[in-house]
């Protein structure tokens, strides 16, 4: 693949994508496998926090999902209907090393090059995600991401999977969406491990591009993988202040700093924000941070992941002042914003998906645009956006999603704008191939193209794939 792709305006009633585009679908692992205690796969992280009472909405667990593992063939059938030239998934750390240590479990590897070889007969081609948040227990249970060692384990879990598939995997991604590691696993609480401590978060973000950079490393080294492309997957956004006024576009600086150049400036630049650093400076002294790490986060990438869903809207608010010993506001709330737990989050106008989302295509063409504004021509790959609808079939086994249609399609649409734009754009996989375990949403949301149904575990193609698929054939986004 060139690194010069270009696009065309609309031809023939659509909004044309380069010939070399990766049309594409995503998911992870803990969200659709299933079988979470079968051939030798021992605890996540995950499975242990959907197991806490209150922390998955109605007790909900991973346990059997959307029962991927046992219906791969069937779902790669679905893939190959569709029309996918890519499809991205993650690998499950405890399944294929369990423990977080050790010798490969080849009966959780063979599961993944079986997977493989099927998207291959199949001319779909597999993009592979390293860590898509299932830690094992055991390596949680010794600190988890604040334990610097836990990168050196990633780095060692990526070798071992890179020595069985770097033969027939061409595109690799390290981690996905580190900013919820950290942020909401060790500072809100929201997602696995549950940790409510800023500091916990900030060191977390560390060690968790240690890992990236040390897997790019090893990655690089393995003799069948060493020609593969390597990527890192975000989720930045665009950060809009609610107003001119100098402490709301503070605001948004701030929110900016935590969301997007913490994870930029260091892969990309070999830095951390200095004004990151200020922001958090009464937290911690960033002696987490050794000589030499940043060389190894900034190692050279060939792609840069975008997960995308909405733009951010923020503001001003009070600072937390003192308050009363023995005050029940005597513990500030957790909050996934260490340094700015001040910051007001806005509801912007216009629609909302089932998340209670904004559907906004415009902060799409911004976010890609300013990342190769500010930081050169880094090659961007969308590797999530879609949306979460109550969809639920009709009488006649169908299912009419014409709100998700819409949402890809101002997305795609605004994709389009930015490889225009000069944006080196090589990829789109829309989030989520198929319904699925929304981590601590349970199965309340349905973000899928394909609709599962829990208890027969039966697919259905939603109005949505079908688009998609016609999007594919056609080579871009129907106009009209």
């Amino acid at each position: 693949m060139t690194s010069s792709l270009k696009t065309e305006a609309a031809t023939e009633g659509r909004l044309r994508f380069p010939p070399e585009f990766m049309w594409g679908a995503a998911t992870a692992a803990y969200q659709i496998e299933g079988a979470a205690t079968e051939g030798g796969r021992t605890p996540s992280i995950w499975d242990t926090f959907s197991a806490t009472p209150g922390k998955v909405l109605h007790g909900d667990t991973g346990a059997v999902a959307a029962d991927h593992y046992h219906r791969v063939v069937e779902d790669v059938a679905i893939m190959r209907e569709l029309g996918l030239s890519a499809y991205r998934f993650s690998v499950s750390w405890p399944r294929v090393r369990p423990a977080g240590s050790g010798p490969v479990n080849p009966t959780g590897m063979a599961f993944y090059e079986r997977l493989v070889d099927d998207l291959l007969a199949s001319q779909i081609r597999p993009v592979l995600t390293l860590y898509h948040w299932d830690l094992p227990q055991e390596l949680e249970d010794a600190g988890g991401w604040t334990n610097r060692d836990t990168a050196y384990r990633f780095a060692e879990y990526a070798s071992l999977v890179a020595d069985r598939l770097g033969d027939r995997v061409g595109v690799w991604a390290t981690l996905n969406e580190p900013w919820c590691s950290a942020m909401l696993g060790h500072g809100s609480g929201e997602h696995a491990p549950g940790r409510t401590d800023p500091v916990a978060a900030l060191t977390a973000t560390h060690h968790l591009l240690l890992a990236h950079g040390l897997g790019v490393q090893a990655l690089r080294a393995s003799r069948l993988a060493a020609d593969a492309q390597v990527g890192f997957v975000i989720n930045p956004t665009t950060v809009r202040p609610a107003s001119a006024a100098a402490d709301d576009v503070d605001a948004a600086r701030r929110i900016d700093g935590l969301m997007n150049r913490i994870w930029l400036d260091p892969v990309l630049r070999g830095q951390y924000p200095a004004d990151v650093q200020a922001d958090t400076s009464h937290l911690t002294g960033w002696d987490f941070v050794r000589d030499g790490d940043l060389d190894t986060i900034a190692r050279p990438i060939d792609l840069l992941g975008v997960n995308y869903y909405q733009p951010m809207l923020v503001g001003a608010g009070e600072p937390p002042g003192p308050v009363p010993v023995g005050s029940p506001d005597a513990v500030p709330a957790p909050s996934a914003w260490p340094g700015s737990e001040h910051v007001r989050f806005l509801q912007p106008p216009g629609p909302l998906t089932d998340m209670g989302w904004s559907v906004d295509p415009t902060g799409l063409r911004e976010l890609l645009s300013r990342i190769h504004r500010d930081y050169g021509d880094v090659p961007l790959v969308i590797t999530e956006n879609g949306a979460a609808y109550p969809d639920e079939p009709n009488p006649a086994g169908q299912v009419h999603d014409p709100e998700r249609v819409e949402y890809l399609r101002g997305h795609l649409a605004a994709a389009h704008e930015a490889l225009r734009e000069g944006v080196d754009l090589r990829g789109y996989f829309v989030w989520s191939l198929l319904d699925n375990f929304e981590w601590a949403w349970g199965y309340s949301k349905r973000f899928g193209i394909v609709h599962v149904d829990y208890a027969t575990q039966r697919r259905t193609l939603k109005d949505s794939a079908r688009w998609y698929r016609d999007v594919i054939a056609g080579g871009g986004v129907p106009v009209g």
